[in-house]
């Protein structure tokens, strides 16, 4: 007896699936499915080519959960059967489709990102949630707008091409939360970071705090120096800082023991930046900037730490300091310097007084 081929067997598998009955594609489907996952030690690449076109009738003929079913089974293959899985991951039904976009590694990158190109939302934030983006994806998912690019920017696996940079960047005018993320994100290229911050109108400012988004358990803010006592603490800060003694033991005492003139124009010293944005994100109730303003003094986490624990007599919360220390932790020290001193990380800053700003720088 002649064996059959597997055209022959698959032209057979179709004529059956024809006539069966719904109930019974379900279970065909079903035992396929335990047929591809079972069979770890078998020509995977022959056996997804054999079942993908009766796969492909048995979609027509099941339930929206058999298809769910299928599709999170088909995620998981290194190989599967290609057909099918276009047809999935295209589905409009995002509970077909997320497994596939999300998980799936035997999906093509151009059908990735045809797909992205023209998907619905949540089909865009499973592949922007991928562990690795292909540069193609990454610049079909920009071209959708600015939401899912803040979730690409922040997965560290996603891979930017010079066009998909040259995009975000002009987008960025236009969208200050673009631009703060891909300044915080590591790995940025130098190149594009100085663009980010070239023009006056991408400087990247944080959420300005209102008495709505204060926690009702914070402490007051720290009253700031006046002219006064910056003019009496710059001459000694200068001379520490010209015979290297402006360092992390100095900083740390000068935080623990509430000498805020001192610290904040010690700050202001060692990172470059006006007297005005250190007293703005010495104030601010998001730590961020302040964080950044100690990353680009080059001190360590140990007094990055003293400095937000000691600014308004209120210790962190756990989850705090946390995210905190991660910003610290992530922060390229070129990145923090740039946004400091020429992005001009608060915008808000510019509010006060200018007399009382040159008076704050000693000038």
């Amino acid at each position: 007896m002649t064996a059959n081929s597997p055209a022959d067997i698959l032209i057979e598998l179709e004529e059956a699936v024809a006539s069966c009955p719904l109930d019974r594609c379900a279970r065909i489907l079903e035992g396929i499915v335990r047929l591809l996952t079972g069979s770890r030690d078998r020509p995977q690449e022959l056996l997804a080519s054999v079942v993908d076109g009766v796969l492909l009738r048995l979609t027509e003929r099941v339930e929206t959960g058999a298809l769910v079913q299928l599709s999170t089974a088909l995620a998981e293959l290194g190989v599967a059967p290609p057909e099918t899985l276009r047809r999935l991951a295209s589905h409009n039904e995002p509970d077909v489709a997320c497994p596939i976009l999300l998980k799936s590694q035997a999906l093509a990158t151009t059908d990735l990102a045809a797909i992205a190109a023209c998907c619905g939302e949540r089909q865009q934030r499973a592949i922007a949630a991928r562990q690795c983006i292909e540069p193609d994806v990454t610049e079909a998912l920009i071209a959708r707008g600015d939401q899912i690019c803040l979730a690409l920017i922040k997965n560290p696996g996603t891979k930017f091409s010079e066009a998909a940079y040259a995009t975000l960047v002009a987008g960025a005018d236009q969208d200050g939360e673009v631009a703060k993320a891909l300044v915080l994100r590591p790995g940025i290229p130098d190149p594009v970071v100085r663009k980010l911050l070239a023009a006056p109108s991408r400087k990247i400012a944080p959420a300005k705090p209102t008495a709505s988004s204060v926690p009702p358990a914070q402490g007051a803010a720290p009253a700031l120096p006046c002219a006064d006592d910056y003019a009496n603490a710059r001459p000694e800060i200068v001379a520490l800082s010209r015979v290297g003694k402006l360092n992390d033991s100095t900083v740390n005492r000068f935080a623990i023991r509430g000498e805020t003139a001192k610290l904040l124009t010690a700050l202001s010293v060692l990172s470059g930046a006006p007297i005005e944005i250190v007293e703005h994100v010495m104030i601010d109730d998001d730590c961020e900037g302040l964080v950044m303003a100690c990353r680009a003094s080059r001190l360590n986490w140990a007094t990055t730490l003293a400095i937000l624990s000691n600014r308004n007599g209120t210790r962190l919360s756990f989850a705090q300091r946390e995210r905190a220390q991660l910003t610290f932790n992530t922060l390229l020290l070129s990145t923090s310097q740039w946004t400091v001193r020429w992005g001009e990380i608060s915008a808000g800053a510019n509010t006060r007084d200018p007399g009382h700003r040159g008076a704050g720088m000693g000038k």
